[in-house]
């Protein structure tokens, strides 16, 4: 894989104006690379391993010898009421950055990237916090209902699509076009916390594991999500799958309604949808629901 190193110092004036609201701290900096990410991995989702695990979606991360995927994983939030926003690769001033994730109280903008697992491009439809609790979306969040008792189901956010779409990076050549919403442009500027020391550990492990180099799994890596971070062997270990399996997904303009909705009332309880005991969306009461795959439908084709 082609790679250009680079004095990122000449390009930090221009990255902070291509990208909304972002700090220096947010903007990686080292290498200049004008090659983009790999299209996202189709996976299952593992199991939540408890109440109060959180959703965190793999993603491409660059090092030294390129590209290489950093598992999905379950984790635990810093502090009731936040969420993740996912990080995303952007194209500006001629080079793809990288925009780190963060926790904060409402999801901001991740590129129009289309994750999965409630990360459909726009917002979080995957669970809501209600008085300190975190309750799951089991149309979308792969939750054994019987070990797990907060949960609800929605799946007015999931529609049935056949278009497979993966791109894995906003603007350049395939990339989304998607820009903020106002409630995204207003999460950019509230308080954000970083991304734990069990998600950079989580990183750091990926980056030292060869097989998760893009150059050796040629964008589909044997591990491609986990049930809890740096847990890279074991039942909770799930593979990209091959071909172009189907996807499920909200239309990132009804996403946008819903997020917009869901940012405004997070710190309000929903008593339409108060969490309750829900089915497991894919089959009726299982014991051991099987891992739920990827089933956000992105907005655009992967030109790269």
């Amino acid at each position: 894989m082609r790679k250009s190193y680079v004095i990122c110092l000449l390009f930090l004036p221009v990255l902070m104006l291509a990208f909304p609201a972002a700090s220096t701290a947010q903007i990686s900096v080292g290498v200049a690379i004008h090659v983009g990410p790999p299209a996202l991995p189709v996976y299952a989702q593992p199991i939540c391993p408890g109440a109060g695990y959180l959703w965190t979606p793999g993603y491409w991360a660059y090092g030294a010898a390129g590209y290489y995927w950093v598992p999905g994983t379950w984790v635990v939030a810093p502090a009731p009421g936040l969420l993740w926003t996912p990080g995303y690769w952007g194209w500006a001033g001629g080079v793809y950055a990288w925009r780190a994730g963060y926790w904060g109280p409402h999801v901001g903008f991740y590129g129009g990237v289309n994750y999965g697992f409630g990360y459909g491009g726009v917002g979080f439809v995957g669970g809501r916090w209600s008085g300190g609790v975190f309750a799951y979306n089991t149309a979308v969040m792969n939750v054994n209902t019987t070990v797990v008792h907060n949960t609800y189901v929605d799946k007015t956010v999931v529609v049935n699509n056949t278009t497979v779409n993966r791109v894995s990076y906003n603007g350049g050549t395939g990339g989304t076009t998607a820009q903020p919403t106002a409630a995204e442009r207003a999460a950019e500027n509230e308080k954000h916390t970083p991304a734990t020391a069990e998600q950079t550990s989580h990183e750091h492990a990926a980056s030292t594991n060869k097989s998760l180099l893009a150059s050796e799994n040629h964008g589909h890596p044997s591990i491609a999500a986990t049930s809890k971070p740096g847990e890279f062997k074991g039942r909770g270990v799930e593979s990209a799958k091959t071909g172009n399996e189907s996807h499920n997904a909200a239309p990132r303009n009804a996403a946008a309604k819903n997020a917009d909705s869901h940012n405004a009332n997070a710190s309000h309880a929903n008593k339409q949808n108060s969490p309750n005991k829900a089915v497991h969306p894919a089959e009726s009461k299982p014991k051991k629901p099987a891992p739920k795959e990827n089933r956000e439908k992105p907005e655009h084709s992967h030109g790269a």
